[in-house]
Order: structure tokens, then C-alpha cells, then sequence
């Protein structure tokens, strides 16, 4: 997780928290050291977030904080939309209707001189080609990636082949309209692409996997460079 989306998670966990978090907490939730924690809360202090802190009891939001207004030019405005509009063409239902919801937010939070960039840019058609129907619930992998559980996939390849696999999602890939899963297979003790088309069964398991997600997505990055240079 970059630097800037945690302190943006940082606020959000406190907005919502109804008591004082002490700093161990939120760095066990954030998966960061305390040392870590402490450098963020003063950058956000220096934002002039109005975070209170007290020794034994932990932090709090202030009252009534909200975050900034939304100030993004037209470029920025219209690649926002043109990313909703795709993902709503081309994701599971759920997150279609996430992505059709952040444009109708995105025209209200806008001043109206550019809110025809957005309706403008979010009606744009992407593709033509159909979607592969998938045959699992893709929110609840979503979830899996986003909590670190680990899965269980009974996959076919490209061979035919059937195989029960414990893997560690990582993140949800796109190439000409085909979504690969990516994550970590315990079967093969290597990074694995698994077209989603493909996965017969998923399952979320009740352990998440050890490592860090930041880690093994650094690794995995290697190691796909690597192969592009051999």
C-alpha cells in the first residue's frame, strides 16, 4: 500500500471507529510498524487533520472532519470516467453498479461547467465483444484479494485438465477482454495466471495467507520481468 492511500485509510478507520484506536491497533489493521504509524500521523498532522491523540487512550477524529473537495481537471475528470465506464462494461454486476455510482458522484461533486466532461466520457461505448460469463461470485474474490484469505480452485487448462489448487490472490489482471486471476499457488510454489473463465469452482478459505501483499506483488513483478528478459 503507497504511502498516500494510507493515510487516506488511516482517516477512514477513525471516521468510522465510535472510540479512541491506539496506535498498535491501527498499525496491526494497516499491517505497518508502529515506527511507520507514527511518521504517518505526524505527516498527517502537518496536513492539519485534526487528529487527537492521547498516550493510553489512542487516537480520534475530530467531529464534523470531512475530506477536501474534489479538485480535478478536465483530463483528470474524463480518464476517471472513461475507467468507470469501463470497468461497468466490463466487471461483475456489483462492481458495475460501484463504478456507475462513482460517475453519478463524480457529476454531483464537480462544478457544473465540467460535468459534461464526465457524462460525455462515461457514455463513450469500450467494447463490442461480450463478456465470458464466469461461474463464481467475483465480489467475494475481491474481498479475498483485498483481505489476503487464501483460495481454493478447482481450475481447468488450457489442456483440459482439471486441478484442486491453494492459491494467494493477489490481483485481478484484463488482456483483449480475458480476466486472469494472479496470485501465488502453493501447488506449484510459483506465481500463476488463472484465466477466471476457467476456475470451475472458488472457495474462500477460513486462513489468510502469511505474507504481505505488497511483498509478493513486488515479487511477482521480478519475476515477470525476468521472463521478458530471458
Amino acid at each position: 500500500m503507497r504511502r498516500t492511500e494510507r493515510l487516506f485509510q488511516i482517516i477512514q478507520i477513525l471516521r468510522s471507529a465510535r472510540t479512541p484506536i491506539t496506535g498498535r491497533d491501527l498499525a496491526d489493521e494497516l499491517e505497518i510498524s508502529l515506527s511507520t504509524l507514527y511518521r504517518d500521523m505526524a505527516e498527517l498532522h502537518a496536513q492539519r487533520i485534526p487528529i487527537t491523540g492521547e498516550a493510553g487512550v489512542g487516537y480520534i477524529l475530530d467531529d464534523g472532519y470531512d475530506m477536501p473537495p474534489l479538485m480535478l481537471t478536465a483530463d483528470e475528470l474524463e480518464a476517471a470516467a472513461l475507467g468507470a465506464s469501463w470497468v461497468a462494461a466490463e466487471a461483475d454486476p456489483s462492481l458495475a453498479r460501484a463504478a456507475r455510482d462513482l460517475v453519478s458522484k463524480l457529476s454531483a461533486a464537480v462544478p457544473k461547467e465540467l460535468r459534461p466532461v464526465v457524462l460525455d466520457a462515461s457514455s463513450k461505448p469500450i467494447q463490442t465483444r461480450a463478456r465470458v460469463a464466469e461461474r463464481f461470485d467475483s465480489a467475494l474474490l475481491r474481498h479475498a484479494i483485498r483481505e489476503r484469505y487464501r483460495l481454493q480452485l478447482i481450475y481447468t487448462d488450457r489442456d483440459g485438465a482439471t486441478t484442486d489448487r491453494i492459491v494467494w490472490p493477489l490481483l485481478i489482471a484484463f488482456l483483449d477482454r480475458t480476466r486472469y486471476l494472479v496470485g501465488w499457488c502453493e501447488t506449484k510454489a510459483d506465481y500463476r495466471h488463472f484465466k477466471t473463465q476457467r476456475v470451475q469452482e472458488l472457495r474462500m478459505l477460513a486462513e489468510k495467507y502469511p505474507s504481505r501483499r505488497a511483498v509478493l506483488l513486488k515479487g511477482w513483478e521480478e519475476a515477470m520481468a525476468k521472463r521478458h528478459q530471458s
